[in-house]
């Protein structure tokens, strides 16, 4: 961390950001001269859902080009100089190796983002993440804050890949369609009035938005080699973040199969190519235990509401302490020791997975699916209710 801290006063924009900033994006790139150029395209031509432009007044985009050995900075300043107008800062750095990563990239433009807009806006501004081969959506920084508007603290957006490999394509996409069907089973039985359906399941580095206050208050992103967004999210949720994941928030992003870091989707895009390759198919989780965790989530969140706000709970207690078969004072202290709803959860979680094994039913995905959309048609689903996720059940 005392490296971090060092080039922190390395990575200092000196232009002022502008009085009227509300959103600051950030790109982290590495040798990414092929992809560059497209992505901040995409971020500069932003509109609204009339073909409006975006005022360039709103937001900036931060770039820090570390550790290239190709011309990324330079293709970054001659585009400064193509377009006076746009609100790019570049910046150029060679990280010591030990902390040569993603993590630390990303982690010093958050920080730089943070202050900037501490500057001007305060704890309402809105640090965007995205990635130096990802295309944002044309009206992606307004829906973002049409997002924010609603009173939530991170919005995550789609990230949809293009050109996913053949050989991953038919796992990528019963994941994706298992993902969302869960999601939804997740809506249905504990809804979320600030993240309704139709929603995604998605919060992610190259699509992740959050306010300074938020940011601040989940410790910071971690500074650390891969999964480092991933980390952030159990953070964000561990302080009971508000989020939202927006189907209109949506970012293009590469399928690339030599990726960045030592784990991330281009891992996992070589894992199912293998799987492929050796007939395999990824295990899930099966309908009945995603819906007996959601049920027991849903409870306990009543439970804790209800234990926070002084309410008489003793005998809710008992009976959910009867159900997981946990001590009920022990329960009783563990609501009261936990000011975040979502820490507690995950440790009630843990505990099912250790003492239930009979409730964790692993099938395999395409079994899951079926019974996923089996049940949703004896629901008698209304017509029309269905967006993206009908596009992608088709597909598999």
């Amino acid at each position: 961390m005392d490296s971090i801290l060092h080039l922190k006063s390395e990575l200092c924009f000196p232009e002022s950001p502008n009085p009227s900033l509300r959103l600051s994006v950030i790109v982290p790139a590495k040798n990414e001269a092929q992809f560059i150029t497209s992505t901040l395209h995409a971020l500069r031509k932003q509109f609204d859902d009339f073909g409006n432009p975006v005022s360039h007044q709103l937001y900036e985009v931060l770039v820090l080009a570390n550790n290239c050995s190709d011309e990324t900075f330079e293709i970054c300043k001659r585009y400064q100089q193509d377009f006076p107008g746009f609100n790019l800062y570049v910046q150029c750095l060679n990280l010591d190796k030990d902390i040569a990563h993603i993590g630390t990239a990303r982690r010093l433009l958050m920080d730089a983002a943070f202050s900037r807009l501490n500057q001007v806006v305060g704890k309402k501004g809105i640090i965007v993440s995205t990635d130096a081969d990802s295309e944002v959506d044309g009206c992606w920084i307004h829906h973002i804050l049409t997002e924010m508007e609603q009173g939530v603290d991170v919005v995550g957006g789609r990230i949809i890949p293009s050109d996913t490999p053949s050989l991953s394509k038919i796992h990528h996409l019963r994941d994706v369609t298992y993902r969302f069907l869960k999601t939804r089973l997740e809506a249905e039985i504990d809804p979320c009035v600030k993240n309704p359906w139709p929603r995604h399941f998605q919060c992610y580095g190259p699509s992740l938005a959050v306010t300074c206050d938020i940011y601040e208050r989940a410790g910071r992103i971690p500074a650390i080699p891969f999964l480092e967004d991933e980390e952030f999210r159990k953070a964000l949720k561990n302080v009971d973040a508000i989020m939202r994941h927006s189907p209109k928030v949506r970012v293009y992003t590469s399928s690339r199969l030599q990726g960045r870091v030592d784990f991330g989707f281009s891992v996992q895009l070589q894992q199912w190519e293998n799987m492929s390759l050796k007939r395999e198919e990824q295990m899930v989780e099966s309908l009945e235990t995603v819906m007996t965790k959601f049920s027991f989530k849903k409870e306990l969140r009543q439970l804790w509401e209800s234990a926070k706000a002084d309410r008489q709970v003793i005998r809710d207690i008992n009976l959910i302490a009867f159900k997981l078969h946990f001590d009920s004072d022990a329960l009783l202290a563990l609501i009261n020791e936990h000011q975040y709803f979502e820490s507690l959860w995950e440790l009630m979680e843990q505990h099912l997975t250790e003492n239930f094994p009979d409730l964790l039913v692993l099938i395999p995905v395409s079994e899951a699916i079926a019974d996923c959309r089996n049940y949703f048609a004896a629901q008698s689903t209304v017509d029309g209710e269905e967006t993206e996720l009908n596009d992608i059940a088709m597909a598999v």
